[in-house]
């Protein structure tokens, strides 16, 4: 007995059905079988099946002899599932990866509910990615499962059959099945939910819902809407039946109201001819369901009496009023803007003030500007120092127009005029290993819509653009090129990793929820340029399972993390150092985060999965197949295996990260903020010395046990006769 039965109707969907079917075969979850039903399609949906069934044992095709709509033909999936959970999916949408994972974890931590609820997001023919606005409705409020008293927002949801995993002994106790017509959906998932024993949610988008420009049947003009009435008197008589669900029948009602509303004045679908009856059929059914006290709303108006005209005469306020403050407010803003600008100006008349820096950063206040907002205030304490603010207020203007320092990781606004006297630090964010800058120009996939124009006016404005190693000094000149000056004094956000102790690394794995005595492994792979839809490249759940009970994963990947108690989604904490100190081990593949982590001296392996397909998108400088940190795994059970065997902090991991540290970690010894500030603030040139990579004692990871006796962690050692590094750097 398979844990899924999905179930999966066709009926014109030639052009979509190998995805969706592609989808559900390819799942981490393989535990399942696949019906699919031909509705008697005239393209070659079949024909698809009937592939897909030869080469998959799972698959099991289903051909009807006529066409009998949606509904009928999930009817004939249903008769031959024999799975523990029923899913439905159409043959135009698609199953999210690993989405049958995360529904079989929460099915199995909420103790096998009914009916599972879980989101999903429009995926519309621009490739436009939406999702639900109701989500708010599947976040975990309180204990689970839960019977629908405890949770009746659930009934705002859209009323759909492929958003929920159904227990198939549940619905064949309740003997649900779905009638024919245009909303067949209805008088299921109405029932579905309302007599559910228990019930959960999962927060995750697990169904892409595919927005057709053309041949969507709910799209389509036709009388077969009036199907409508017919469904909600299978809902009120199924209601009717069952006594117990009584107190359901003001949410039915007003779900039918607006239901009917919807289909009333949603353009495209009614003929014009038929309007007038559905209005008359449509107030004959609220007085047969009215349910006394319900609230009248312009809706219920327009149902309940049939008041078409004063409807429009609403709608047509309604619009007036919306129309009139969207003006007044862009009139506003337009003032605002102006004001704003003249502010700019007469700021830009007065004296640049040399006792002011301003920094902004692309994480918010940390990065290379945070550590050298630090230094600032450590070694020019006369200054003042400020950060950016949103570009709408006064003093955002003032500062950009009046600070004599401008530190940025990220472009500033492109209204800046750069005024003598002015001097612009810009950072980058990390050693570039993938194309940059102009060299993207060749790279479309990467580049998407980048003004290099735009670009290009940015770098006129910087004066000093910091580097941590030669390689990125190259890379900078070559794919930024500019008349400013190369500082290649080290990289200021990496201090912290010298300056940080085991107190520190302990209180972070604290505050990260980090279980005593584990290895943790901080997981941050690349964005993929040449996929529409970010995804994790790792199966993490299945990683977990192989590497046993001790390990966890810090999680920061472009694409939704499964719901693991192992498993810590840290994609929107706000410092990446932090996390590099919190953890063991980095696996990434292409992140130039491998650099700045090599300051930690801890191991690196690398996932190199799909070098090709990166390289052919992005671009890769560096060869990390020749020159890596640390181990490399070509797929995923290699990877596991170098886990399993320890070669992942073996003699050649560590012989290779020291050869990689040499390259790129010459001048990350924890004054780099240092050396920065007094070359460009106080005009030193005898600058703090280098410490040899030999001699760099980084606080070491909890795995890796107590600090070696008398090691400094504290302090950064200052030894005599270190390498100086010289402003003609």
């Amino acid at each position: 007995m398979p844990r899924f039965s999905v179930i999966v109707p066709a009926y014109k969907v030639q052009a979509y059905l190998h995805a969706c079917l592609e989808s559900v075969l390819s799942q981490s979850c393989a535990d399942l079988e696949l019906i699919a039903v031909d509705d008697c399609s005239p393209d070659g949906s079949g024909a698809i099946i009937d592939e897909f069934a030869a080469r998959d044992p799972r698959v099991r095709a289903v051909h009807l002899a006529e066409n009998q709509g949606l509904g009928r033909a999930r009817n004939a999936g249903l008769a031959q599932a024999c799975g523990d959970y029923l899913v439905f999916l159409d043959g135009d949408d698609t199953l999210t990866p690993h989405a049958l994972r995360m529904i079989a974890d929460r099915l199995k931590e909420t103790g096998e509910p009914d009916v599972l609820v879980y989101d999903y997001a429009r995926i519309f023919w621009t490739g436009e990615s939406v999702r639900n606005q109701a989500a708010a409705q599947l976040t975990e409020q309180g204990p689970a499962p839960f019977r629908l008293a405890d949770r009746p927002g659930l009934l705002n949801l859209l009323m759909v059959a492929w958003n929920k995993a159904y227990r198939r002994e549940f619905v064949e106790r309740e003997a649900l099945a779905f009638p024919p017509g245009y909303y067949e959906d209805t008088p299921w998932t109405f029932p579905a939910l309302m007599a559910a024993g228990s019930l959960a949610t999962l927060d995750r988008v697990c169904v892409h819902y595919r927005q057709r420009r053309q041949g969507s049947i709910l799209g389509t003009t036709s009388r077969s809407h009036f199907d409508v009435f017919e469904q909600y008197d299978r809902v009120f008589a199924y209601v009717d039946g069952r006594p117990e669900l009584d107190r359901w029948r003001p949410v039915l009602f007003r779900r039918m109201v607006d239901h009917l509303a919807v289909v009333f004045t949603r353009p495209g679908r009614l003929p014009r001819g038929a309007r007038a009856e559905f209005l008359r059929r449509a107030r004959a059914h609220y007085r047969r369901h009215r349910v006394p006290g319900a609230r009248l709303t312009p809706r219920h108006t327009l149902i309940r009496w049939g008041l078409h005209r004063t409807y429009r005469a609403l709608r047509a306020a309604s619009a007036l009023h919306r129309t009139v403050l969207k003006r007044t407010t862009r009139l506003l803003r337009s003032l605002r803007t102006t004001a704003l600008r003249v502010h700019y100006r007469v700021q830009r008349c007065l004296p640049v003030r040399a006792d002011r820096a301003v920094f902004t950063a692309s994480d918010g206040r940390g990065g290379t500007p945070g550590a050298l907002e630090e230094a600032f205030r450590a070694l020019v304490p006369h200054i003042r120092t400020t950060w950016l603010g949103a570009p709408d207020k006064a003093a955002h203007w003032t500062a950009l127009a009046r600070s004599k320092y401008l530190v940025a990781d990220t472009a500033l606004d492109p209204r800046l005029v750069k005024r003598p006297g002015q001097i612009l630090v810009r950072a980058h964010q990390g050693t570039p290993l993938g194309h940059m800058g102009l060299d993207l120009q060749e790279r479309p996939a990467a580049a998407r819509d980048m003004d290099f124009g735009r670009l290009l006016d940015d770098v006129d404005t910087w004066d000093h653009v910091l580097s941590a190693n030669r390689h990125s000094t190259l890379t900078w000149e070559r794919v930024f090129p500019g008349a400013y000056t190369t500082l290649e004094l080290g990289s200021p956000r990496n201090d912290v990793f010298q300056k940080a102790t085991s107190a520190d690394v302990t209180r972070l794995r604290e505050s990260l929820g980090i279980p005593a005595d584990s290895v943790a492994l901080l997981y941050a792979p690349a964005p993929r340029d040449y996929r529409r839809t970010q995804r994790s490249p790792l199966d993490l759940d299945r990683v977990l399972r192989r590497l046993g009970p001790r390990h966890v994963v810090l999680a920061r990947t472009p694409g939704p993390v499964p719901p693991n108690d192992r498993i810590i989604d840290v994609t929107g904490h706000p410092s990446v150092e932090s996390l590099c100190l919190a953890s063991d081990a980095l696996v990434t593949d292409y992140a130039p985060l491998m650099v700045d982590y090599a300051n930690l001296d801890r191991p690196i392996v690398l996932h190199l999965d799909d070098w090709e397909a990166y390289e052919a998108a992005r671009g890769i400088y560096v060869d990390l197949r020749a020159f890596p940190p640390g181990a490399v795994a070509r797929n995923e059970d290699e990877l596991i295996d170098i886990f399993v065997t320890g070669h992942w902090r073996g003699s050649r991991s560590a012989q290779l990260r020291s050869a990689f540290r040499e390259r790129f970690c010459p001048y990350d010894d924890g004054r780099a903020a240092e050396r920065v500030v007094r070359h460009v603030v106080l005009g030193e040139r005898g600058l703090p010395p280098v410490i040899p990579l030999d001699q760099r004692h980084p606080v070491p990871s909890a795995a890796a046990g107590p600090a070696r006796s008398g090691s400094p962690q504290a302090t950064v050692p200052q030894p005599a006769g270190s390498l100086t590094v010289t402003d003609s750097l």
